[in-house]
């Protein structure tokens, strides 16, 4: 890939300005979640590969939560995580665990709620091709919106 890495950017109508090669940064997760990363990480490079045809790249950077940022760091979710979430604008997140004991909640909800992230917005829709048990899937139009920040 050719080019510089750079961040994300907001213009001044709050519209996201992505770079050929943006830095995002990431949370591996715990438990599976360097599994499931690693394949994440694989399947979205070769998508933004055949669908740039090399012209874009992801910048991928690491940023600590859950269990690993505790082992590193102390803290289970660090304010550099939090700054470099803000400041990146973007950011993608493995499953985190929820420590036992008290002094902390779920870590999810520390990061919502830190991060503002109150509304879990889900679009329904149907994608041709694929079996429906609904009698005319190509009319499904819906929205599931769900409140994001309490610890349910």
């Amino acid at each position: 890939m050719k080019g510089k890495a750079t961040k994300i950017t907001v213009n001044a109508n709050g519209q996201l300005t992505v770079p050929d090669h943006p830095i995002i940064p990431y949370i591996e997760g715990d438990g599976i979640g360097p599994d499931i990363w690693s394949a994440t990480r694989t399947v979205l490079d070769a998508a933004v590969e055949k669908a740039y045809r090399g012209g874009k790249a992801i910048a991928w950077k690491e940023v600590l939560a859950g269990e690993k940022a505790y082992n590193t760091t102390g803290e289970w979710l660090p304010q550099d995580t939090v700054d470099s979430t803000k400041d990146y604008h973007v950011a993608i997140k493995g499953p985190l665990t929820t420590p036992v004991g008290g002094g902390i909640r779920s870590v999810n909800v520390q990061l919502r709620q830190v991060l503002d992230l109150y509304a879990c917005v889900r679009p329904v829709r149907h994608i041709e091709g694929i079996p429906s048990p609904v009698t005319k899937p190509e009319d499904v139009d819906m929205v599931v919106f769900r409140e994001n920040t309490e610890d349910v």
